[in-house]
């Protein structure tokens, strides 16, 4: 059976992007894919008549495959990591619906806390989108307030 991304992440749909996820390295690297179908619910609105993937959207794919290799690693048991930053994002690329976007995150350096990471999504080979992840690690079950 294959592993997939909702077997490390609790990201369900509509909300979990990543449709293959082909190799991990656990604290170490992700790489998968996201086919977009053009059946997703904001090609609708951005933008009618030239449907383009919103860049943030990009991003969060990539932090999404960043989580797969952090939770990956039995050293990140019990934990949920959140965006603490996003730095120097640029997109070079307009996606759009049937577009393959191939992605790829490699894990800098982790803590018990926190985590860096770098991601790259390519669509045929050609830069879409490149960004420095920053995450946050939590509990990832809440504790129960008084």
């Amino acid at each position: 059976m294959a592993v997939r991304a909702d077997d490390y992440l609790p990201h369900r749909h509509p909300f979990l992007f990543i449709t293959e996820l082909r190799s991990v390295e656990p604290g170490q690297s992700a790489t998968g894919s996201w086919q977009l179908t053009g059946e997703e619910a904001f090609f609708a609105g951005h933008f009618p008549g030239r449907p383009t993937l919103p860049g943030v959207l990009m991003v969060e794919a990539l932090a999404q495959l960043g989580g797969v290799a952090v939770l990956a690693d039995p050293a990140f048991a019990g934990k949920l990591p959140l965006f603490g930053g996003i730095d120097h994002a640029r997109f070079r690329r307009q996606v759009i619906p049937g577009d393959l976007l191939e992605l790829e995150v490699t894990l800098g350096r982790m803590s018990a806390r926190a985590g860096k990471g770098t991601g790259r999504a390519t669509v045929g080979g050609e830069l879409a989108c490149q960004a420095e992840l920053l995450f946050v690690l939590v509990d990832s079950t809440p504790s129960v307030a008084d």
